[in-house]
């Protein structure tokens, strides 16, 4: 069997672009099989086919993974993995009556986001204030060139952080609004 490997980022927000990259691989003949590492998404040669893959953020329903798994089985959802918190679904369009998603609202995908929010973003802010911007702040004090490396390195990171983090808190701010 062919496959394929390809690595592609997606910000922890960024599951809806996921999901879309995924069904364009499988409409150009390239199966999801498994993403793992950082990032390295592996698909293997098959014939092409309109898929729709859907992920769910739920570490309570991970925890619960037989009867989680079952539930999304039992509507016809296929079970790939779990990776990073989000588990991974598909289901060929020729098997659904209308367009479907794993979530049944926009008030329920609030909830998924909302937990991500908390197990992901929350945790990693609190390293951000804690270490980083600290640490960004002695260097610069100290004022010799390799602290000034450091700290230019560090303000990189503090800005890519800033920059992901507004974009998390954009997509969050418009399922809020609809679901309003």
């Amino acid at each position: 069997m062919e496959t394929k490997k390809q690595i592609k980022f997606f910000t922890i927000f960024e599951y809806e672009k996921e999901q879309d990259y995924l069904r364009k691989m499988h409409l150009a003949g390239w199966k999801f099989i498994k993403v793992n590492g950082l990032c390295m998404y592996h698909f293997e040669k098959c014939t092409p086919e309109d898929v729709i893959y859907q992920l769910d953020y739920n570490k309570e329903g991970i925890a619960h993974k037989a009867e989680y798994v079952r539930m999304f089985n039992d509507c016809g959802w296929e079970y790939i993995q779990d990776y990073f918190g989000y588990s991974y679904f598909r289901k060929p369009v020729t098997e659904m009556s209308e367009e479907e998603s794993i979530f049944c609202d926009d008030e329920s995908r609030l909830q998924m986001m909302e937990r991500v929010f908390k197990g992901r973003m929350i945790p990693l802010l609190i390293i951000f204030f804690l270490v980083l911007v600290p640490q960004f702040i002695t260097n610069i004090l100290v004022g010799r060139s390799e602290n000034l490396v450091i700290a230019a390195l560090l303000g990189c990171i503090i800005v890519l952080y800033l920059s992901i983090f507004s974009m998390c808190a954009k997509t969050y701010v418009k399922y809020k609004r609809n679901t309003e």
